[in-house]
């Protein structure tokens, strides 16, 4: 009965972003976060379902008193004129010593994985992913890198188990 009830809340975790599942993501070795917070353009992304048509993707981290990260994430729905849609979660620190692995609430108290597994040495670009590999996001604090640095991004990925044919390239024009 435990171990029914057990499977079954990972389930409904699972669902939400919870669990996690697959073979441990890796994560950077150190991230600075005063250097991380501010804004990042999301260049590609394997997207959660609310930002599947996204156009002009922006996230933003701003440390909070008590710790946390608040986070804004923008994009325009379904095209440069769609409509302007904004989030808010949370993101929790949870592996100080790395500052690498966080949890990120949408919905309370559920704190899905985030881990940062590619931090460019001079805080340009990122990776964001989860060991479940469901999802992933490629950021650069400028709206467009130059094409061999995207491509060296996707490979990243790819060595990391992700499967490419997911991977959607988020139009940014401004």
């Amino acid at each position: 009965m435990a171990r029914g009830l057990r499977a079954g809340l990972c389930a409904a975790l699972l669902a939400l972003g919870g669990c996690q599942s697959g073979p441990r993501l890796a994560t950077v070795a150190r991230v600075d976060l005063d250097r991380f917070m501010g804004d990042w353009y999301v260049l590609a992304s394997i997207p959660i379902g609310a930002e599947k048509q996204s156009y002009n993707g922006v996230e933003s981290y701003r440390r909070n008193a008590d710790g946390s990260i608040a986070t804004t994430y923008t994009f325009r729905e379904g095209g440069f004129d769609g409509k302007q849609k904004t989030y808010h979660p949370v993101g929790f620190v949870r592996n100080t010593q790395t500052n690498a692995e966080w949890g990120m609430q949408f919905i309370w108290p559920i704190k899905a994985e985030y881990l940062i597994t590619y931090l460019a040495d001079d805080y340009s670009t990122t990776i964001i992913g989860r060991s479940s590999r469901d999802y992933a996001w490629i950021m650069a604090r400028s709206p467009t890198i130059p094409e061999a640095d995207y491509a060296a991004l996707t490979a990243v990925l790819a060595a990391q188990g992700y499967d490419l044919a997911k991977l959607r390239r988020v139009p940014q024009r401004w």
